[in-house]
C-alpha cells in the first residue's frame, strides 16, 4: 500500500465517520430511541450509495487507485462498513458463488455478534 492510497483512506475515513454521526444524530432526534433507526438508516444509505459508485466506476468512470480507495473503503468504510459486506454478498452471487455467499452472509452476522457477546462476557467476567 503507498502512502499516498493510506492518506486518502484515512481522509475518507474521517469524512465517512462524521457522516455517519450526523446521520444517527438525526435519526434519534427525529425517530427517537426505541429502535436504532440511525444504524439502519447509514446501512441502506450507504449500500445504495455503494451499490451505485461501484456501477459508475466499472461503467462509467476511470478513476485511480486512490480515488476508488478514498470513496469505498475510506468514506464509505467510515460511514458503514455493511456497504462492503453488502457488496462482497452480491458479488459472491454474481459469480454463482451462491454456497459461499450465504455461508459468509450467515457466518459474517451470527459469529460477528457472538463476537461482541464473548467480549461482553470477558470484560464483564475480568471487571467483576
Amino acid at each position: 500500500m503507498t502512502l499516498r492510497i493510506f492518506m486518502a483512506v484515512a481522509a475518507g475515513g474521517a469524512i465517512g465517520s462524521m457522516g455517519r454521526y450526523l446521520v444517527s444524530m438525526q435519526a434519534l432526534k427525529l425517530f427517537g430511541t426505541a429502535f436504532p433507526w440511525g444504524t439502519m438508516s447509514v446501512n441502506v444509505i450507504g449500500s445504495f450509495i455503494m451499490g451505485a459508485v461501484v456501477e459508475l466506476m466499472t461503467v462509467k468512470w476511470n478513476v485511480s487507485e486512490e480515488v476508488r480507495n478514498l470513496v469505498l473503503v475510506g468514506i464509505l468504510g467510515g460511514f458503514t462498513t455493511f456497504s462492503s459486506f453488502s457488496l462482497d454478498f452480491v458479488r459472491m452471487m454474481e459469480k454463482q458463488q451462491v454456497t459461499e455467499a450465504f455461508i459468509y452472509l450467515a457466518g459474517s452476522i451470527m459469529i460477528g455478534v457472538s463476537a461482541l457477546l464473548a467480549g461482553f462476557s470477558l470484560l464483564r467476567w475480568v471487571s467483576s
